[in-house]
């Protein structure tokens, strides 16, 4: 299963979840998992999709997801969830590799209190 994370940032308006939604949908595209929040009147939405269906590649999907953003005004991001498993297994790695031999000293101001 090819998995995408979409990312959909901006001003709340009515119609950002019908437009962006409609779109995966006339492409194929599923949703498997979707968040979404307002702050302060800023629309927040994530989504994990499967694009398995979808006859367009990812760098047209990027593309055009991007130019909707626009139509909308709002900021769309698509990136693959490898990237995701990749800066998480490199993070891990580099942490098991960190040589953790800090040593707390106490200071003349920590031993006041």
């Amino acid at each position: 299963m090819k998995k995408t994370i979409i990312t959909v940032v901006g001003k709340d308006s009515v119609g950002i979840i019908a437009k962006v939604c409609t779109y995966l949908s006339d492409h194929g595209i599923n949703i498997l998992d979707i968040s979404q929040t307002i702050v302060d009147g800023f629309f927040n939405m994530m989504m994990i999709v499967n694009t398995d269906l979808c006859s367009k590649n990812f760098v047209e999907i990027s593309e055009e997801l991007e130019e909707l953003g626009k139509e909308i005004h709002c900021l769309i991001r698509v990136q693959r969830e490898d990237i995701f498993d990749y800066r998480y297994n490199n993070s891990i790695r580099s942490s098991l590799a960190y040589d953790n031999s800090f040593t707390w000293q106490p200071t003349s101001a920590s031993r006041r209190n």
